[in-house]
């Protein structure tokens, strides 16, 4: 079927069986079972990873709602499978553990990323140490203790793109993961390109109401046991009722992402034209984000808009706005800000689905103000 079937469908698929039309929501922490014996073998099992498709046994381990977005996102990404987490951060911590554990430890990453993963692969926070390279230097950086190669297409808060394919010939045996954040399966499936593992921020544009935080790791089965292994031991899971925001928001994910990627090229041309604006970044793939360099204050442009939200965070329903250099990127050194092409002058807008004609308005008078 279509992806946007599949995308409504997806996670439901028993509803009917059932003889219910929304989604259950199970907030139970814990399962009640008369049999230890059978609960103590089952333990087993979990402990290795592998999920044995019967009653929970605690919220821990697995959540039935959670599962039907997990099984959701695998589906619409491509993948055999899927394990969600508590935020992006809690997912992406518990891949670089999955390489510290198996003693691989050495990181190769291409910038630019998400402040916040430039800044815990450079921390070393996690046992992990990285090599930046550049995308055609990836085989280079290659050593034997390399667990893991990861890139984000399109990047933030650039939007550079990254030929996939290209990063996971060159990375050979080695699992590339790839943050598909910005581009959802609607617009890329990394899978289909070569890729291992496939990262969410599921706060953004999953959701896509600003109301939810979660991450979720699409991947193979194998790799999929490591992640369960550690998210049980390390206690970052998602919540029940983040799972079922999460699993409502990707059916309307298809139809979101092409009106505001459609509103978002729009305003990429105009403001290409733009006095007040030096250079517009949009990618060749497409979709809801724009990022500016403008010629007088950018702060002073956050300040002005009136329709667009001034704020942090992306892929929500409504439009926002925001300087990298003061927020999403302010944790990284201004060395590395400039070494990953992120200037100054740089504003990440997020296109929701307001009126193209609003958003024009309101950017073209903050430019002009500021």
């Amino acid at each position: 079927m279509a992806l946007d079937t599949r995308a409504v469908h997806a996670g439901r698929d028993d509803l009917v069986d059932l003889g219910v039309h929304a989604v259950p929501l199970d907030f139970s922490t814990t399962y009640p079972a008369r049999d230890s014996a059978a609960e103590a073998a089952r333990l087993d099992t979990f402990a290795t990873g592998e999920m044995d498709g019967g009653l929970p046994i605690y919220s821990r381990v697995s959540n039935p709602t959670v599962e039907r977005f997990e099984s959701a996102i695998a589906e619409l990404e491509g993948c055999q499978t899927a394990v969600a987490f508590a935020s992006g951060m809690a997912a992406l911590s518990a891949c670089l553990l999955a390489s510290v554990v198996q003693g691989k430890p050495h990181v190769v990453a291409v910038r630019p990323l998400y402040g916040t993963t430039d800044h815990l692969l450079e921390s070393g926070l996690l046992g992990t140490f990285v090599t930046w390279a550049a995308a055609d230097e990836v085989a280079s950086a290659i050593r034997p203790d390399t667990g893991l190669v990861v890139v984000e297409s399109p990047a933030n808060p650039t939007l550079t793109e990254v030929d996939i394919a290209a990063v996971t010939e060159a990375a050979g045996p080695v699992p590339v993961l790839v943050d598909n954040t910005f581009a959802t399966p609607v617009l890329q499936r990394p899978v289909e390109h070569g890729a291992r593992i496939t990262m969410h921020s599921a706060t953004k544009f999953l959701g896509g109401h600003g109301d939810v935080m979660g991450g979720v790791i699409a991947c193979d089965e194998e790799y999929a046991r490591v992640l369960r292994q550690l998210r049980f031991v390390t206690g970052g899971v998602l919540h029940p009722m983040a799972g079922y925001l999460l699993l409502r928001g990707l059916s309307t994910l298809p139809v979101r992402i092409r009106a505001a990627s459609a509103t978002a090229a729009e305003l990429a041309r105009r403001l290409a034209d733009h006095p007040k604006v030096e250079r517009v970044h949009y990618p060749r793939i497409g979709g809801a984000l724009v990022s500016i360099e403008v010629t007088g204050d950018p702060c002073a442009v956050v300040s002005e808009v009136r329709v667009i939200t001034p704020a942090v965070s992306l892929g929500s329903v409504d439009s926002l706005i925001q300087h990298p250099g003061s927020l999403t990127h302010r944790i990284m050194p201004p060395d590395a800000r400039e070494d990953a092409g992120i200037s100054e002058q740089l504003l990440r807008l997020s296109i929701g689905l307001e009126d193209v004609e609003d958003l024009w308005q309101d950017l073209d008078q903050a430019l002009v103000k500021a």
